[in-house]
């Protein structure tokens, strides 16, 4: 038994909170199956590396005196070190 319709929004944050309050069974009639990918990276890759806590607390201290976020301070060291951009 449907409750309604799926909203059709772009906010990732309206749709949390829609998706927060109700249950995908309630909407299966308008599920359809999707073939090709979502959530395209567009080439690029991701990376995972373990930092001891201290290694972790550094780096957030060193990215946030310039103003970034560790992951892209971590971006621009490897592409300095690859030589690449």
């Amino acid at each position: 038994m449907s409750m309604g319709k799926i909203p059709k929004i772009d906010s990732i944050e309206e749709l949390a909170k829609f998706w927060d309050t109700h249950d995908l069974t309630d909407f299966e009639d308008e599920l359809e199956e999707v073939k090709e990918p979502v959530f395209d990276l567009g080439g690029e890759a991701v990376v995972r590396i373990r930092l001891g806590a201290e290694q972790a607390e550094a780096l957030k201290r060193m990215a946030q005196s310039k103003g970034m976020d560790e992951a892209d301070l971590v971006e621009e060291w490897v592409s300095e070190k690859l030589r690449v951009s």
